[in-house]
């Protein structure tokens, strides 16, 4: 099987890049902008029929929720126009797409685990046009799985562990807001949890949610960076009212991850165990 997977320099495609070896028995191509640019359809279609995958991991998003409040056009031609030209070409030629998606298509009034059902309001640019482009993948008649993730981050590119990590060096005290609940996910878990539903013979149709196991808040998280690694740094909690940003963020988007356990068996690690994962491949810049 020939598998395209866009996104290449991403956190998801480079730990697919990495765990790619393991499945020598599939064709890979990974794509990043320089190979085919998502904001040009010509680009598209010319790299999809070059390569005439037979599945579509698109792992490629405008992710800068911030900026994307003012560069509206290219957060919705990369995470919505995108997404629709791969879907259609997908259709056409018998191709299937898995497709990564955002807990940000949620509001983030729910009190409640969130399920593939649970009805989406996105109350930002990012979400919005990431919303957009899952309905224009369940429109399009390709066969699909969509997954929708969150608070994503790896020892690969720029992420909030990373972040914090730096800070914690820097600083003797830095602040976190304590009001927006949800998982981490450590994006070598969510790599293997795609890799398990690609090789496991069995494509079903659908929407489906994945994040470390456990339910804190970026204040929560950030503590336990520090704890982990005893650096010299005060976590001080704050309500995000007091740490205003260009993009609304949910306060509550904690995924439930049933379906997709139920489904295909997949493992879904605690959200610490992971995290000191991430920091023991860090460590050496500690």
């Amino acid at each position: 099987m020939k598998i395209l997977v866009t996104g290449k320099m991403g956190q998801l495609g480079s730990e697919l890049g990495v765990l790619a070896a393991q499945y020598p028995q599939y064709q890979w191509f990974f794509v990043e902008k320089e190979d085919m640019d998502l904001t040009d359809e010509s680009s598209i279609h010319r790299v999809l029929n070059t390569v005439n995958p037979e599945l579509i991991i698109n792992t490629a998003a405008h992710t800068a929720v911030d900026r994307a409040e003012s560069e509206p056009e290219l957060a919705d031609a990369i995470n919505h126009q995108a997404v629709k030209s791969m879907a259609l070409w997908a259709q056409a030629h018998s191709c299937k797409v898995l497709h990564i998606s955002t807990d940000y298509v949620f509001d983030g009034n729910s009190s409640v685990p969130l399920t593939e059902e649970s009805a989406t309001a996105p109350i930002n640019v990012y979400g919005k046009t990431k919303r957009l482009g899952e309905l224009a993948l369940i429109d399009s008649g390709a066969s699909y799985i969509i997954i929708r993730t969150a608070w994503v981050y790896s020892s690969f590119g720029a992420n909030f562990v990373k972040t914090m990590l730096r800070l914690m060096q820097e600083r003797k005290e830095i602040q976190v807001v304590q009001d927006q609940v949800g998982a981490p996910t450590y994006a070598r878990d969510l790599a293997q949890a795609i890799l398990h539903i690609i090789s496991s013979d069995r494509w079903i149709d659908g929407v489906y949610h994945y994040s470390n196991d456990g339910a804190i808040s970026w204040y929560q998280f950030a503590q336990a960076i520090q704890e982990e690694t005893a650096l010299d740094c005060k976590v001080v909690p704050i309500d995000s009212s007091a740490f205003p940003t260009a993009a609304k963020r949910p306060h509550y988007s904690l995924l439930d991850k049933n379906k997709i356990i139920r489904t295909y068996g997949v493992q879904v690690p605690e959200w610490r165990e992971s995290l000191r994962a991430v920091l023991n491949l860090l460590k050496p810049n500690l």
